[in-house]
């Protein structure tokens, strides 16, 4: 993993990952927790949610998980920055659509409360959009270039000067 900076090393293998397997877990573990966490309303965290609200969630569970292996498989496997960027292209992409995904919220405490405010975050916002803020910063730093030195073909290694 040397052509790959520590920081992008650490972030996309390890934190991100780790991060993606704590919502799948909530998502399917404590469906109650989690929906609560969601809604700016008090909410129950021991009433059972309906079943259809159930299976989508361990649908999202499940999208977290192969988010987890994903990321985290493919690119622990390779040094190649051309692999690299195509997969965390598409996860920037992804980053869109989930912040995307907040936009109910933020219709009901409004859109600055939602996407701006940190200071009044809940634990669901700071994951939700604090945190894929950062993601989608990094993502962005490493399509830019930002810290990757300059490359030889499409091996991803670092020219020799």
């Amino acid at each position: 993993m040397a052509g790959i900076p520590l920081i992008y090393r650490l972030f996309f293998l390890v934190i991100e990952p780790i991060s993606a397997l704590v919502g799948a877990y909530y998502a399917a573990g404590r469906p109650a927790e989690y929906l609560a966490y969601l809604t700016s309303a008090p909410a129950s965290t021991t009433d059972t949610p309906p079943t259809p609200t159930l299976s989508a969630l361990y649908q999202l569970a499940n999208l977290y998980l192969l988010f987890a292996l994903n990321e985290h498989l493919v690119l622990s496997s390779t040094t190649d920055r051309r692999t690299w960027r195509r997969l965390l292209t598409g996860l920037l992409i992804a980053d869109f659509g989930h912040l995307a995904t907040m936009v109910p919220l933020a219709r009901e405490k409004g859109f600055a409360r939602v996407f701006l405010e940190c200071a009044n975050w809940t634990a669901m916002e700071w994951g939700s959009v604090g945190f894929v803020y950062a993601g989608a910063a990094m993502r962005m730093s490493f399509l830019a270039g930002l810290g990757l030195g300059r490359e030889n073909g499409e091996n991803g290694r670092q020219k020799n000067d």
